[in-house]
């Protein structure tokens, strides 16, 4: 073999090196992954991705295809291990292409065939309806009509008519039956085609394809793991509390169950993956917002400035106050959740405490759907020495209700969501939960207590109209409320109610000495609702009085509002 050819032979067989070294023109690998674990957040969603790689010596492109266009690049962080030395280098997310498939071509090609020969029978049936129609109108006809001549037809000859015109009939009708039965079995076909007739998938819209570099010292085999947040998923708190109220020899007890209903309409697919459901809210921030200085000032004038002309009036930019509410109108939607709650199978998640944040992990290889119906799971329970008492509100309604007050001694705390009530065994209702940090307490009302009867009514209501030497008008009013205990052990009680408030100096609001000494002046920094405590032992009653006095200018209305105290 001549040096040429050699020389020839040795630049062939470095070329593939030479390419593979250059990174512009790196080696492409698809790589084939599955969501190893997730976990999901009140707002969001981190996925986790595996993907096994063969990997050639020198620089490859690995590419994740077709993940979530929802996917926030910021969030993507690459790890890898291999057997030979593996170096990561540049994660890009590129926007990729739809991947909805076309139509079979053989698909559509029988059907329109069959809607060709359809439209065939289709016109063959028209036919015979046109021929049958003609038939009967010649039936109909009087014997004088038939003749050629138009004379009367022969008596002779009517029963020949008669045949003709039943033979014709009869022709017509079985040709008629067999052209819509093709009909309807080609209606049949059609429709059976066009069911199954391959559609637009909806997770095949846009897309993002995740570029990792890698450069491999030598040809190993590796394990590439991408991690990423996405927008779509979330979860919701749902609680259980079951109450054994107990009796005079036993203490109740409060069981209370965690369940997690999640939802996700990210555009993959979650089975047999690892979940985990963490408290803390990816979506609200890092960082309290910042407090800027507050100026008080007299109003200036306003300036009157020369209305611009067509010619330099230019587009303003949009207060600034607009796009906040349009940034918070989009945060709400996307943060929206919906559908029913999807029953799930009866298993407890593990609670990872830490000092920030709880996490729970939900055991086995679990899967939720991505047509955004709530899949729930049980992620803990609890057992609890509560707290019982009995609450009323009897201005408002004079139904004692059972309440009980327990203090939350776990690492996790309870976040705000729906509370489903048993009490002894018996569903009493639905309520509401609000936030309980660790440590703190809180109140879960129980359903009603029939065995405590309230009533509430009034002792004294007076008027003292304002005469020609006043100028104040007053007025008097008292309440007496009664607690009796009916039950044969005792119960703790509390009782709410209020008096006016005004923040007006020129109106007057005194509380009378026969006022029972409310146990809480102010309740939940409430103005004007205060509270009365006491035990009650088996078969005894308790009487509340209220009284206080009202004084304003007689030359003016007064309207009682309720103002609620609101908060942030």
């Amino acid at each position: 073999m001549s040096r040429l050819r050699l020389s020839r032979l040795a630049a062939g067989a470095a070329l593939p090196c030479l390419l593979a070294s250059v990174p512009g023109l790196a080696a492409s690998l698809d790589a084939t992954s599955r969501i190893a674990s997730v976990t999901v957040y009140p707002d969001a969603a981190s996925v986790t991705r595996t993907a096994d790689v063969d990997l050639p010596a020198g620089a490859t492109s690995l590419v994740f295809r077709g993940l979530p266009i929802g996917l926030d690049p910021a969030s993507l962080r690459v790890e890898g291990a291999a057997q030979a030395g593996l170096l990561i280098g540049s994660v890009e997310a590129r926007g990729a292409p739809s991947s909805t498939k076309p139509a079979d071509s053989g698909l559509e090609t029988r059907l329109k065939q069959l809607r060709f020969e359809r439209e065939g029978w289709q016109t063959t049936h028209d036919a015979l309806e046109a021929k049958k129609s003609m038939i009967l109108r010649f039936g109909e006809s009087k014997p004088e009509k038939l003749s050629p001549d138009s004379a009367p037809l022969d008596i002779g000859r009517w029963s020949a008519a008669w045949d003709a015109v039943g033979q014709g009939l009869a022709k017509v009708g079985d040709d008629l039956r067999a052209a819509r039965g093709s009909i309807r079995d080609l209606d049949e076909q059609i429709r059976a085609l066009e069911n199954a007739r391959q559609r637009p998938n909806p997770r095949g819209g846009a897309a993002r394809d995740i570029v990792v570099e890698l450069e491999a010292q030598a040809a190993t085999k590796g394990k590439i793991t991408l991690t990423y947040r996405v927008a779509g998923a979330s979860w919701r708190p749902l609680y259980d509390m079951r109450l054994d109220t107990g009796g005079p020899a036993s203490k109740p007890s409060l069981e209370l169950v965690r369940r997690a209903a999640v939802t996700q309409r990210t555009g993959e697919d979650w089975s047999g993956i690892e979940l985990n459901l963490s408290t803390v809210r990816a979506a609200r921030g890092t960082r309290a917002p910042d407090l800027q200085p507050l100026q008080m000032q007299f109003p200036e004038p306003p300036v009157a400035y020369a209305r611009p002309s067509p010619r330099t009036m230019s587009a303003a930019p949009p207060p600034a106050t607009a796009d906040l509410r349009k940034a918070e109108a989009l945060q709400a939607e996307t943060q929206r959740q919906a559908n029913e709650m999807k029953p799930a199978q009866e298993q407890e998640a593990v609670l990872e405490g830490g000092a920030f944040q709880a996490t729970f992990r939900v055991p086995g290889q679990v899967e939720a759907p991505g047509d955004g119906t709530a899949r729930t799971f049980r992620i803990g329970s609890r057992k609890i020495t509560p707290e019982l008492s009995v609450q009323a509100t009897p201005v408002l309604d004079e139904t004692a209700f059972l309440s009980a007050k327990f203090a939350l001694d776990e690492d996790a705390p309870l976040l705000a969501g729906a509370v489903s009530i048993q009490r002894d065994g018996v569903f009493v209702g639905e309520g509401r939960i609000g936030f309980v940090a660790p440590g703190d307490s809180t109140e879960v009302g129980f359903g009603a207590d029939d065995k405590v009867k309230i009533t509430r009514v009034p002792v004294r209501r007076k008027e003292n109209e304002p005469t020609w030497l006043g100028t104040t008008k007053l007025e008097t009013r008292e309440f007496r409320t009664s607690v009796r205990n009916l039950h044969d052990f005792p119960v703790k009680i509390t009782i709410f109610d209020r008096v006016p408030i005004s923040e007006n100096s020129a109106i007057v609001i005194d509380m009378l000495p026969v006022t029972t000494p409310p146990s809480d002046k102010v309740v939940a920094d409430k103005r004007g609702v205060m509270a009365w405590r006491a035990d009650l032992g088996p078969g005894e009653t308790k009487d509340i009085r209220l009284a206080y006095r009202m004084k304003w200018p007689a030359d003016r209305d007064v309207d009682f509002v309720e103002n609620p105290v609101r908060r942030p």
